[in-house]
């Protein structure tokens, strides 16, 4: 099976399966709030100027909006599964709202603080590097990016790479793709890796259940 492919399949099939399936209750399911994320956030938001635009990309249906307003800052929201964006809209319909994809995001200096929660485990290994490029140009200089990688232990991500490959397909480690959707699991020493070689400089960094966060500086 190609890769390249395959690849362009997942993805296809990640935004018809959040437009068909996890957009029509998705805040009845996912919508509550882990205070880890929140107190992560609320760092974030504090290093910024108030009253300023944040770049929320993978925004989903608006889930920290209340927060982020509550704050003094105004939004951008970004996603590539429309029917997402519509429960955004539903919810906040004074917010700017854009459909697209990390991968296409083409801003330049535009905003003191990006926030990608809950999402980056959607984009694939070979995107990573350019996904974070894409964070970094948007930018200004001294901008802020929070976002959080979603974490399995050892025993699954090598159980997912034993499955994958016996189903035959071409899944490399940290994938996980064998029940339909798709998931890819970075090491935490990998994901710290690329924000290095794009120069983002951790400010902060730690651990919640299934999730590692970040707070990196442009």
């Amino acid at each position: 099976m190609d890769r390249e492919q395959w690849l362009k399949e997942k993805r296809s099939m990640a935004e018809k399966r959040y437009d068909a399936i996890f957009a029509i209750d998705y805040d009845d399911k996912w919508g509550g709030m882990e205070e880890q994320h929140k107190d992560n956030l609320l760092y974030f938001l504090k290093l910024l100027p108030k009253k300023t635009k944040i770049l929320d990309a993978a925004c989903g249906t608006g889930k920290y909006w209340s927060i982020i307003i509550s704050e003094g800052f105004h939004i951008l929201g970004i996603d590539q599964s429309q029917k997402m964006i519509d429960s955004a809209i539903y919810k906040y319909p004074n917010i700017d709202v854009k459909k697209l994809g990390l991968q296409e995001m083409n801003y330049n200096d535009e905003f003191y603080g990006i926030m990608c929660i809950d999402a980056m485990e959607n984009v694939f290994p070979e995107d990573w590097i350019n996904v974070l490029k894409n964070f970094y140009k948007a930018l200004r200089k001294d901008g802020y990016l929070y976002f959080t990688v979603e974490i399995i232990d050892k025993k699954e991500r090598e159980e997912a790479l034993r499955i994958g490959s016996e189903m035959g397909l071409p899944v490399i480690e940290g994938e996980h793709a064998h029940e339909g959707g798709y998931h890819y699991y970075p090491t935490i020493e990998r994901v710290r890796e690329l924000l290095n070689y794009v120069k983002f400089s951790v400010e902060r960094e730690n651990s919640s259940d299934g999730y590692h966060h970040f707070v990196v500086r442009k």
